[in-house]
């Protein structure tokens, strides 16, 4: 599933959230993937910066389209742990996130993540990840 606006309007037929907050696909192939936050005031904690849990959930959308980018949208796996570390404040968004597979197996998948203030050298959020093959 390479073609992005298919897989986009897959991702949001199939999960809700990333149309809930207008997450865009720039780009997805080979096991990586590239998605843009918009700025939006009601995903802001104190400080006028992303809240972490957006954090989280953006980074597990942009590495389930890695994951759909190798498999033509056939996936069978759920997200099992995610390791995050905060780097830097993300700011009051857009952001950028980049996942990439790093290694498929027949049962576990490991992955990692970096989020970006869009347009910033230096990440705000690295995620490493682990999902789990359950059919």
């Amino acid at each position: 599933m390479n073609d992005i606006k298919i897989l986009q309007a897959f991702m949001r037929e199939h999960l809700p959230l990333t149309r809930i907050w207008g997450v865009e696909l720039l780009a997805a192939e080979g096991g990586q993937a590239s998605l843009r936050l918009p700025a939006h005031a009601d995903l802001l904690r104190p400080g006028n910066t992303i809240s972490g849990p957006v954090l989280m959930g953006l980074a597990d959308m942009a590495f389930w389209a890695a994951l759909l980018s190798t498999n033509a949208g056939r996936d069978n796996s759920v997200t099992s742990s995610m390791n995050v570390n905060f780097l830097a404040p993300a700011g009051p968004g857009p952001l950028v996130a980049q996942a990439r597979v790093v290694k498929a197996g027949k049962r576990m998948i490991y992955g990692d993540i970096l989020i970006f203030a869009e347009g910033a050298e230096k990440p705000a959020a690295h995620m490493t990840t682990h999902w789990v093959v359950i059919a």
